[in-house]
């Protein structure tokens, strides 16, 4: 008997069986129907030896100290800043745009200060922000908007920025400054032996027991547990009974060149241009020092694993449908950014897996046989 099923082995399911095992001494199966562990972020050496990420480029960075520890149990670090160029009109410019891009872009020498009245010109006054359209044209105007966002935000998501929630863009920021970084997060960092590996060690445990190709509809009335998490798709969980929650997917091309370098920085985005959104060289990220180096083209689709909620307002009216019944389901917890028809960074789907830890500790003393009915809420991820 196990006292936990764990459906998903990303980081939301293995911290989660980490805490349970080493905090709880409970028995924990950890299952997950791709061959490996690590969800998302699993990454792995190509045939000649390079290290890629299989589901495109993930960049650790957050301002929670407390993260950064609890992850530092599993993992040495690499300091890595990221930095993104965007290919428009032709040439190479920084992106989140910056005084820098605008100069570039439009040959010339403005100082900050005289950025500022330049987007204030060109700006485009807003009673209400609702959109990811209003976003920008909002702060920056609609010739860059034209430029960097909307081809781009079209092949990611399919849809026009103008149906799309303000979340959306207002994750890129637009600065005056020339920093070129694409976070400003306190803590930026990368797994010094990849993802896999701090994977790996945080499930490491004699309490722990792993799974991989397998689904939780075939094993859930097979084999005995008291309580289950399930970090997979909320509406898969209960048969779509309310109908799909709708997804982006992603398609990856990954490609080895045998020269050292392809591109300046670690991730180049095309929005102007290409059916693919943008190209990962590896090497950046990763500090490997090799004569030959990986790239990944991304191809957002609409077919294909759930990767990417759709953020528009009907899409949430759907999941309150399934999360009041995910609220009274006994005995299972639903945890991570399908369970929860949220987009997680990494940091905030480990603040909430650490936030979920927590509240089962209340709930449920060390072998108690009540009853617990838990739905984690978005909030739970905002953790400092």
């Amino acid at each position: 008997m196990y006292d936990w099923l764990i459906v998903g082995a990303g980081f939301a399911g293995s911290v989660l069986a980490e805490r349970l095992a080493n905090e709880r001494n409970e028995r924990v199966l950890l299952i997950d129907r791709r061959s490996h562990i690590g969800g998302n972020a699993y990454d792995r050496y190509d045939d000649d030896g390079l290290l890629i990420h299989q589901y495109g480029p993930h960049i650790f960075h957050t301002n929670s100290k407390q993260i950064v520890e609890y992850l530092s149990r599993f993992t040495d670090w690499r300091p890595y800043e990221h930095r993104v160029l965007a290919e428009v009109d032709g040439m190479l410019v920084p992106i989140p745009i910056n005084l820098d891009t605008v100069n570039k872009l439009y040959n010339l020498s403005l100082t900050s200060e005289e950025l500022q009245g330049w987007f204030a010109e060109r700006a485009e006054k807003k009673d209400e922000i609702k959109t990811s359209e209003d976003v920008v044209v909002s702060v920056v105007g609609r010739e860059l908007y034209e430029k960097f966002f909307r081809g781009y935000t079209r092949k990611q998501w399919g849809l026009d920025p103008s149906e799309l929630d303000k979340s959306v863009t207002a994750r890129v920021p637009t600065r005056t400054s020339r920093d070129d970084r694409y976070f400003t997060d306190e803590f930026q960092l990368m797994p010094k032996h990849g993802y896999t590996r701090m994977f790996e060690r945080m499930v490491r445990h004699p309490n722990i027991h792993v799974m991989t190709q397998t689904d939780y509809k075939d094993v859930k009335g097979l084999v005995p547990h008291r309580r289950v998490i399930f970090t997979g798709p909320i509406d898969e969980y209960f048969n779509f009974q309310f109908g799909r929650l709708p997804y982006r997917s992603l398609r990856f091309e990954h490609v080895t060149l045998n020269k050292r370098w392809h591109q300046p920085v670690g991730v180049v985005n095309y929005p102007q241009t290409h059916a693919y959104t943008r190209i990962t060289e590896y090497k950046h990220l990763t500090g490997q020092d090799h004569a030959k180096t990986a790239l990944t083209y991304e191809f957002p689709s609409a077919e294909g694993d759930p990767y990417y909620p759709i953020p528009k307002a009907e899409n949430q009216e759907l999941f309150k449908k399934y999360e009041r019944l995910a609220l009274a389901t006994p005995d299972v917890w639903f945890v991570g950014r399908l369970a929860t028809y949220r987009y997680y960074n990494m940091d905030q789907i480990v603040g909430q897996a650490l936030a979920t830890f927590r509240r089962i500790n209340e709930s449920l003393p060390v072998g108690a046989d009540t009853t617990a009915v838990k739905v984690v809420s978005p909030s739970a991820a905002r953790i400092s």
